[in-house]
């Protein structure tokens, strides 16, 4: 009896292994919000680090993390890199690109509590009506244990939660007079 209890343990690990294998090899998570405030105003908040992380809603996940700005204050070349607890992990996050005042990507390194190398762009759409389309997407490679995490837990909905706090708070602070 215990044989064939041990033999199905085994077959369910195997067929969940060989599941998770067959999963997609990336990812994509995307969140929008519509802000009254212009993409010139919207631009600067999200393409200077400094201003990014005042809204940026890792950072409240560990108030005593200690980060350390490089390069620029803004567009390319700008970075930052961060060392805090579980939530957060250790990491940098650097701008790449920058497309005044449509869109800004970043380059985003997670060395800790899993290693991640993604691309984050944010992109401005303004709309007829004065106020801007903000949409932070990121997306990047599904190595096996993201593939087999992705099983147990919806990554869309993890982060997309993080998402749409942050841009939440980038609407506040954007719509401030």
């Amino acid at each position: 009896m215990s044989k064939t209890i041990a033999w199905l343990a085994l077959a369910a690990i195997v067929l969940l292994l060989a599941y998770a294998a067959t999963r997609p090899d990336t990812f994509r998570v995307e969140r929008s919000t519509t802000i009254n405030a212009s993409a010139d105003r919207l631009f600067p908040l999200i393409n200077d680090l400094h201003q990014f992380n005042l809204w940026n809603p890792y950072n409240r996940k560990d108030p005593a993390m200690k980060m350390a700005y490089s390069g620029p204050d803004a567009g390319p070349g700008a970075r930052y890199g961060w060392q805090g607890n579980k939530a957060v992990g250790r990491g940098s996050i650097g701008i790449t690109g920058a497309d005044e005042p449509a869109s800004v990507t970043m380059q985003l390194d997670i060395l800790e509590p899993f290693e991640g190398h993604n691309t984050v762009v944010f992109s401005l759409a303004p709309q007829s009506d004065g106020t801007t389309r903000v949409t932070w997407a990121m997306h990047g490679p599904s190595n096996f244990i993201s593939k087999l995490m992705g099983i147990f837990f919806n990554m869309d909905q993890m982060i997309g939660r993080d998402f749409e706090a942050g841009l939440s708070s980038l609407k506040t602070l954007a719509e401030k007079p």
